[in-house]
């Protein structure tokens, strides 16, 4: 695989990319291929050529094969093309749906709503129309997305448009709902794991030094961090630490989170192989991204990799290390609606969501926790596998919760910042999952929401004092910081 420095930016070309001639050579492939869309006339011949498209198939249509799309950030270009296939892909999920439904409704009130009679029903003549409609569109989708190519190679790659911030954060939202299916389709929408400097370009520079790497979460991107005063989390680490590099990671939040982890790891390490005289490396991470960081150093640590030996602090903003409640209430209505009669097809909407979603229901940093299983679900919270912290690295757990005054009590816990509990935030757990971090390496922040964990002046300001403090001071029998609102403090 490429290197993540190897990328395309407006005035600045690093590494390369294939050719021209072998994409017009691959394109002319593909139209003169024997794969072309059937016409009008020879449709109902084709129904008998099918094969049926069962639950299996399906789902290892939507698994996520772990390879990456592209090593290069997604352009104006790449944005319309990735939408028209998306498009096509959007019709192609709804008739599955509706199939299901029109097979529901037929069979159950005759009794054969079971495994023999849904095979029956896919060598049928009704599905069979439902294949060739998937098959017609899908080809459709696929040959128009070609032709974007092809004239996107024709305009010359090295004059290709940027996304516009609005266009990339929409783009990052959609890699976050449907990331992996975007990946398993080779859509153009799929963004690589890219690392970008504060100038907001890809980082290819050679650097020395201390390197803090901040990561976003779920449908975020690495513009998230971006304050319109100036004064985001990374402008305030760069201020507090001039001689630090400050970098931003930009991934794919739809993937596995395990599968971020691992291409985050190899990222480090050709970070470090390119940049021999990094001294430290500091990750924050908000949400999913503290997770990839954790998944991250699971797996460098595993593979006795050079970067994690580097790493000094790992500090993550609201993540759900044991699970988010949100993604766990909504497999639990979606798994009461595949019990109801004639309503159990619309879980399928459900299926729709991304991988990343689905790993945030326990905390998921590991393959064993979903690689053993069919579908696209997760261990149970009590089976998962552990993944503990490498030692010697300095850990620090932020949580915040809505409410804005001190109330212990287990409702403002499993409440949290909305999305999160408190205790999962700080890694606490009764089995063997806990993360042992000291108390006063845990920080509460009341009256902050999730989202503005990554904005919040007073979590910002005690991010900013762990990272100058850099692992100097012993916290070990300190007690628990609890932060509150200056105007609360002040009433007090």
């Amino acid at each position: 695989m490429s290197s993540p420095n190897l990328f395309y930016n407006d005035s600045i070309r690093c590494g390369s990319t294939n050719s021209d001639a072998r994409t017009r050579h691959e394109l002319e492939a593909h139209f003169s291929s024997d794969s072309s869309v059937p016409s009008h006339s020879d449709v109902y011949e084709q129904i008998d050529q099918l094969e049926a498209i069962d639950v299996e198939e399906l789902g290892k249509l939507l698994a996520d094969d772990g390879n990456e799309t592209t090593t290069k950030p997604v352009t104006l270009a790449d944005f319309f093309e990735g939408l028209a296939q998306l498009a096509t892909m959007g019709v192609v999920e709804v008739t599955d749906i509706v199939e299901a439904i029109h097979r529901e409704v037929i069979l159950r009130p005759l009794g054969r709503f079971n495994d023999r009679h849904l095979n029956n029903w896919q060598r049928g003549i009704t599905g069979r129309i439902y294949g060739t409609i998937r098959h017609i569109m899908l080809k459709v989708g696929n040959n128009l997305a070609a032709v974007l190519r092809l004239y996107k190679t024709v305009m010359s790659q090295k004059n290709a448009q940027p996304l516009p911030d609005s266009l990339k954060k929409l783009v990052n939202v959609i890699n976050g709902v449907m990331g992996d299916h975007l990946v398993n389709h080779k859509n153009a929408l799929a963004i690589p794991m890219v690392l970008y400097a504060k100038d907001g370009n890809p980082q290819c520079e050679a650097l020395s030094g201390r390197v803090i790497i901040l990561c976003h979460g779920l449908c975020m991107s690495h513009l998230s961090w971006q304050s319109t005063d100036g004064h985001g989390l990374g402008d305030a680490i760069d201020r507090s630490q001039p001689a630090a590099t400050v970098l931003y990671l930009d991934y794919n939040t739809g993937r596995r989170i395990s599968r971020s982890g691992r291409k985050l790891s190899q990222v480090l390490q050709e970070l470090v192989d390119n940049s021999p005289n990094i001294s430290q490396i500091d990750l924050v991470g908000h949400s999913m991204g503290g997770l990839v960081a954790r998944s991250a150093l699971f797996y460098g640590e595993q593979d006795h990799l050079d970067w994690v030996k580097r790493v000094g602090n790992l500090i993550t903003l609201g993540s759900p290390h044991h699970g988010a409640m949100l993604e766990r209430i909504g497999n639990h209505v979606q798994d009461i609606i595949a019990k109801l009669p004639f309503a159990g097809s619309l879980a399928k909407l459900g299926d729709m969501r991304s991988a990343g979603i689905i790993d945030l229901r326990h905390g998921s940093t590991r393959d064993a926790d979903w690689k053993a299983l069919e579908g696209r679900s997760v261990l149970p919270q009590d089976f998962r596998h552990p993944a503990r912290l490498p030692s010697g690295i300095k850990t620090y757990f932020v949580a915040s919760a809505l409410v804005e005054t001190h109330y212990d009590s287990k409702m403002t816990s499993l409440l949290g910042d909305g999305l999160v509990s408190v205790a999962s935030a700080l890694g606490e757990d009764d089995a063997e999952h806990a993360l042992f971090v000291p108390e006063g390496h845990k920080a509460v922040f009341y009256g902050v929401s999730h989202v503005n964990l990554i904005h919040s002046r007073r979590v910002r300001e005690q991010v900013v004092a762990w990272l100058l403090d850099n692992g100097r001071s012993d916290y070990v029998d300190k007690p628990r910081i609890y932060s509150y609102p200056k105007s609360l403090a002040l009433a007090l």
